[in-house]
């Protein structure tokens, strides 16, 4: 569905989402959709959790195009996607809602991206060193369960049991693609390899997708 929007419209500078599914950050860690972004230069701001009015522009679009649809009134859900269709296109083309003028007319720049985008070539622009540098500026804390795992996309990664149930911190090291575990005066306790942050495995939204039910 992106990859449809970003070829009409251009790849956005920015993308601002809320906590739910499917962009919920997992105790600091970004979904698998977002690190796709990411590595397209695509910045993702997520807005603090339990606080749609952050977001008030989208909600209150979500809510007048459910009212002008009428989605109660569609049998199949290819209706449905008619009528969004039909009325995306009338509030966004036709209806006067600045000075008299559409949103198209008063916006026409919109038109025309200077960041064109083809799902072609993804794979030229797609950097994997953005990923990188966002999961580098974080620090996750984590406490051990008591054989002294953490849990890090879903994936268990065991410490040894001389941490059980300790608090720690993580951070993620791009010189050599590991998990640093630190105690919370930042004394280093343990390197673990992050196989999952990687350009194939993110092309693929094939992180964070196992063993989810496990995640402390």
């Amino acid at each position: 569905m992106f990859r449809r929007i970003f070829q009409r419209w251009g790849l956005p500078r920015s993308i601002r989402v809320d906590n739910g599914h499917p962009w919920g950050l997992n105790r600091g860690l970004p979904p698998v959709l977002a690190l796709w972004l990411i590595g397209l230069g695509v910045s993702v701001e997520w807005i603090p959790p339990g606080q749609p009015q952050q977001n008030g522009h989208i909600e209150r679009g979500n809510g007048v195009t459910q009212q002008w649809a009428e989605p109660g009134e569609c049998s199949t859900r290819s209706q449905l996607q008619g009528r969004l269709h039909k009325e995306c296109a009338i509030q966004r083309e036709r209806y006067p809602s600045i000075a008299g003028m559409s949103r198209a007319e008063a916006y026409p720049e919109l038109r025309q991206s200077d960041r064109p985008y083809h799902p072609r070539a993804e794979g030229s622009i797609w950097d994997l060193s953005h990923v990188d540098r966002f999961l580098a500026a974080r620090t996750l804390h984590r406490r051990a369960n008591a054989r002294g795992t953490i849990w890090l996309y879903g994936e268990g990664r065991n410490l040894g049991r001389p941490h059980s149930g300790k608090e720690v911190g993580v951070r993620f090291d791009a010189g050599s693609r590991e998990w640093v575990v630190t105690d919370l005066a930042g004394k280093e306790l343990n390197r673990l390899a992050a196989p999952e942050i990687s350009r194939k495995r993110i092309l693929a939204l094939d992180v964070g997708q196992t063993h989810s039910r496990r995640q402390t």
